[in-house]
C-alpha cells in the first residue's frame, strides 16, 4: 500500500515536474526565440498611429483666382450584411444607381459581395462611381438613407461614406494643359501639378499613442507627434480673363476649320510671363477619366516640333536688318530661284520685279532666300536662328519640352532654311520667345509660368524674376524689324497678316502656312497654318502665337489664324486697359500724337472707377488707376488740362494705410512728384528728368519712394528695357548686354 502512494507521488511528481517543464521550454520559446514577433503583435494593439494629411497646395492665377485646390470629398461604402439584414437590398441599389450613375449589375455585385467564408461581408467602397464624391452627391446620399430610415422604421440602413479629400479645378477645362491634374490616388500625373509636386504635395504629419486592450488611450502614456507640413501654394503668371479670351476664341474656330488640333500661346514680351496658353481638343481635369483620347492630353504647346513655315522669316530678317544689309527699296525678281540644280518657288508664280519691303508683305520665299542664304550666308543665318533659341529648350517650368530641329548639310538645305522649311522644326514655345525678342528690344527672355510661390507653413514668398538668356539683336534693328512687321499687318493690300489689323492698336505680325510631312514625304493637301505677332508695337504688351494643324479650308495663316490672333489680342489689349490710338479721321477721331496732343484731361472725379476707366479707354487716352476704391477721388492731371504727347491721367482712388504706389518709370520729375504728392507719402529724388528707377521703403510707419532720373527720356526708356525685368516699381536697372552674334531640298511655299 505504501508502496503504490510512493509510486503514485512519484509519477504525480513527475508529471508537474514535466508540465513544468513544458511550460518553462515554451515561455522560453515564446519570450525568447519569437520575442520579437510577439512584441510587435502587441504593439499593434496598444501602440497606435494616426495620420495626419497634409493639404496640397492651392494653385491661383495672377489675380488670386483659385485654378486648383483641395477639397472635402467623400467616398461611398455600402454594408452588405446590414443591407440583407435589413431587406432593402433592391431599394438600395436603385436608389444608388439613380443618384451614382453607377450600372445596376455591378451594384448588385458589391451589394451580394461575400467573404473567403462565405459570408457577406461588412463593407465595400463604391469604386469608382462613388469615389472621392463631391459635397453635393454626399448630401444626396445622406437624404436617401434617411428615406429609408423612415420609409422602413430602421436605424441602420447599410450606406455612408468616408471623408476624405480630392484635388477640385473649379474653372473646369480653363487652362488644363497648364495645370495638368492628379489622380484619384493623388498622385501628380501632368502639367505644374507634375512639375512642382514635390513643393505642393507637402508631408503628412502623425500622432503616435498608446492604449488598453479596447483601445482607449491611456491617460499617462507617452505620445509621439510630427507636424504636418502643408504643401506650397503657386501663384501663375496666367489670367484666367485673357485664358477665356484664348480659349473662346479657338472654340470658334475648331468648330468652322476642324483641324487635327490647335495652339495658342500668350505672353508679356518684355518678360516673357507666359499669360495664357491653350490647345484644342482638350480635357477635364476634374474627370480626366472620361477622356478617351489620350492626345487630348498632349501639350503642343511645349512638346510638338513643325515646320514653322514663314513665320519663322521674322528671324530672317531681324538678322539682315541687324547686319545692315536690309534694303527696304532694294529690288530684286520674284518667282522663282535656282540653288544648284533646285528651283524654289514663291507663291503663285509670284510678283515680278519688286522691293524687298513688298518682298516681306508679300511672304516671298525667293526673297528671303536672297536675304538669308545670299546676304547672310550659310554660317551667319544658322547662328542667328540658335542665338533666337531655336535648337535648344527654352527652359519653361512646365514638364517633357521639346528640343527642336536644325540639321541643315546640303545648300538647298540652309536655303529654305531661311524661310522655314526642311531640316528645321520648332515648338511653339520657341518661336514666341524668338519673336518676343524682337518685340522688346532684342532681348531672349526665359519663359515661365509660374509668378510665385507661397509656403504657408511660414508665410516665405519666392518670386520667379525675368532672365535674360541673351542679346540677339539690337534694339534699335529691333525697332526697325518691328517697323517692317507692322506693314505685313498694316498693308490691307498686299499684307498677308491684313486680317490681324486691329482698329485703334498698331499690330505687327508674319502668317505661316507649311505643308506637312507624311510617311517622309510633302503631302500638299495637309497644312499647318499660323500667325505670331505682337501689339502695340510701340509699347507691346502682349505678343501671342496660333498654329491651327490641318484645317479643313485652303485658306492659309492669314485668313485662318491671323482672325484668331486679332480677336484674342484686341479682346486682352481692351480688358489690360490699353487705350486705342486711330491712325485715321474716321468717326471724327485725329490721328497718332495730333490726336492726343490736341486733347485736355476730362474731369473724372466723383465718377465711379469702373465708369472713368470706361469713358477713358472709350476715347483713346492712356491712363493708370491707383487704389482700390470704387471712385475716383482725385486725378493727375487736373481737370482741363492739356496733355502732351503719350503723358498718362492718373486716377486715384481712396487709399488705405499702405498707400498703392503706381508705375512712374518714364514720367518726368514734375509728373511724379505731383502723383506722390496726391498720395501723400514721402519723396527722395536723385538726378534730374526722368525717372528710371523707384523703390519704395517704410520710415517710422511711413511709405517713401525714392525716385532715380535721367536726364533724357529716351536714355531713360532704354535703361529700363535694359533691366530685362517685369515693369514695377521695384525693378532695377541693369546694363544691356551686346549683341551676342558671330558676324563671320526644294521645300514647300509658305505665306
Amino acid at each position: 500500500m505504501i508502496k503504490r502512494i510512493k509510486l503514485r507521488t512519484l509519477f504525480i511528481g513527475g508529471c508537474i515536474t514535466l508540465f513544468f517543464l513544458v511550460l518553462v521550454g515554451r515561455v522560453f520559446y515564446i519570450q525568447v526565440l519569437q520575442g520579437d514577433f510577439w512584441q510587435k503583435e502587441a504593439a499593434k494593439t496598444w501602440a497606435h498611429t494616426t495620420i495626419i494629411k497634409a493639404q496640397r497646395g492651392e494653385i491661383t492665377d495672377r489675380n488670386g483666382s483659385v485654378l486648383a485646390s483641395d477639397v472635402p470629398a467623400y467616398t461611398v461604402v455600402v454594408e452588405p450584411k446590414v443591407i440583407h439584414e435589413q431587406g432593402i437590398r433592391d431599394e438600395v441599389i436603385q436608389g444608388l444607381h439613380e443618384i451614382l450613375n453607377k450600372p445596376v449589375s455591378e451594384l448588385e455585385e458589391l451589394v451580394d459581395s461575400k467573404d473567403k467564408d462565405g459570408n457577406l461581408n461588412k463593407n465595400r467602397e463604391v469604386r469608382n462611381e462613388g469615389w472621392k464624391v463631391d459635397q453635393e452627391v454626399a448630401d444626396k446620399i445622406t437624404e436617401f438613407g434617411k428615406k429609408l430610415e423612415k420609409e422602413h422604421d430602421i436605424r441602420e440602413t447599410g450606406i455612408g461614406f468616408v471623408k476624405d479629400q480630392k484635388r477640385y479645378y473649379p474653372k473646369n477645362s480653363l487652362a488644363a494643359h497648364i495645370l495638368g491634374y492628379t489622380d484619384r490616388d493623388g498622385n501628380a500625373v501632368a502639367g505644374l501639378e507634375y512639375f512642382y509636386d514635390k513643393l505642393l504635395k507637402g508631408t503628412n504629419g502623425s500622432l503616435n499613442y498608446q492604449s488598453d486592450g479596447k483601445g482607449v488611450k491611456l491617460p499617462d502614456a507617452a505620445e509621439t507627434y510630427k507636424p504636418v507640413v502643408n504643401g506650397d501654394s503657386l501663384k501663375l503668371t496666367i489670367d484666367s480673363t485673357i485664358q477665356y479670351y484664348i480659349e473662346d476664341a479657338m472654340k470658334e474656330a475648331y468648330t468652322e476649320y476642324q483641324p487635327k488640333s490647335m495652339t495658342v500661346i500668350a505672353a508679356d514680351p518684355n518678360t516673357m510671363e507666359i499669360l495664357g496658353m491653350a490647345n484644342l481638343p482638350t480635357f477635364n481635369p476634374n474627370e480626366y477619366w472620361a477622356t478617351k483620347n489620350q492626345g487630348d492630353f498632349y501639350n503642343h504647346a511645349i512638346k510638338s516640333i513643325y515646320e514653322p513655315g514663314s513665320t519663322f522669316k521674322i528671324v530672317t530678317l531681324a538678322g539682315t536688318v541687324q547686319e545692315k544689309l536690309f534694303d527696304p527699296n532694294a529690288k530684286f525678281q520674284s518667282g522663282y530661284i535656282m540653288i544648284g540644280r533646285r528651283r524654289l518657288n514663291d507663291m503663285r508664280g509670284g510678283w515680278g520685279r519688286i522691293t524687298y519691303l513688298d518682298g516681306v508683305k508679300h511672304s516671298s520665299n525667293v526673297g528671303f532666300v536672297k536675304l538669308g542664304y545670299e546676304m547672310l550666308g550659310k554660317d551667319r543665318l544658322k547662328q542667328y536662328i540658335e542665338n533666337f533659341g531655336f535648337d535648344q529648350k527654352t527652359g519653361i517650368d512646365l514638364p517633357g519640352e521639346a528640343k527642336g530641329v536644325l540639321t541643315p548639310q546640303y545648300d538647298v538645305e540652309y536655303a529654305t532654311l531661311a524661310y522655314g522649311h526642311g531640316k528645321v522644326q520648332v515648338t511653339p514655345i520657341q518661336q514666341l520667345a524668338a519673336v518676343s525678342a524682337v518685340a522688346n528690344g532684342g532681348k531672349l527672355m526665359k519663359p515661365y509660368v509660374v509668378k510665385e510661390i507661397n509656403d504657408p507653413n511660414t508665410g516665405k514668398a519666392t518670386v520667379t524674376k525675368p532672365e535674360v538668356v541673351r542679346q540677339v539683336i539690337s534694339a534699335e534693328s529691333a525697332k526697325q524689324t518691328s517697323i517692317y512687321l507692322e506693314q505685313v499687318v498694316a498693308d490691307q493690300k498686299i499684307g498677308t497678316g491684313r486680317h490681324a489689323y486691329i482698329e485703334g492698336y498698331r499690330v505687327a505680325g508674319k502668317t505661316g502656312t507649311a505643308v506637312k510631312v507624311v510617311n517622309g514625304e510633302y503631302d500638299y493637301t495637309k497644312n499647318v497654318v499660323s500667325f505670331i505677332g505682337y501689339a502695340p508695337v510701340n509699347d507691346p504688351k502682349i505678343a501671342v502665337i496660333v498654329i491651327v494643324d490641318d484645317p479643313k479650308t485652303e485658306l492659309g495663316g492669314g485668313g485662318v489664324a491671323a482672325p484668331i490672333f486679332k480677336k484674342i489680342v484686341s479682346q486682352s489689349l481692351e480688358y489690360m486697359g490699353v487705350p486705342k490710338v486711330y491712325a485715321n479721321d474716321k468717326n471724327g477721331k485725329k490721328s497718332g500724337d495730333d490726336a492726343v496732343a490736341a486733347r485736355t484731361a476730362p474731369n473724372m472725379v466723383g465718377q465711379t472707377m469702373k465708369s472713368a476707366r470706361e469713358q477713358l479707354l472709350d476715347q483713346g487716352f492712356d491712363f493708370e488707376s491707383v487704389g482700390g476704391g470704387p471712385a475716383v477721388v482725385s486725378q493727375y492731371p487736373s481737370p482741363g488740362t492739356a496733355l502732351s504727347s503719350g503723358q498718362k491721367v492718373y486716377l486715384l482712388s481712396e487709399q488705405g494705410d499702405k498707400p498703392t504706389i503706381p508705375d512712374l518709370r518714364g514720367e518726368s520729375l514734375r509728373d511724379a512728384l505731383e502723383v506722390l504728392s496726391l498720395l501723400k507719402v514721402g519723396i527722395q529724388v536723385s538726378g534730374e528728368g526722368y525717372v528710371t528707377v523707384q523703390k519704395e521703403s517704410v520710415n517710422n510707419g511711413k511709405t517713401q519712394v525714392a525716385l532715380t532720373l535721367m536726364p533724357n527720356k529716351q536714355d531713360a526708356k532704354d535703361t529700363e528695357a535694359a533691366s530685362g525685368e517685369a515693369t514695377g516699381p521695384n525693378a532695377e536697372s541693369a546694363s544691356e548686354p551686346k549683341p551676342d552674334i558671330n558676324s563671320k531640298q526644294n521645300a514647300a511655299s509658305s505665306n
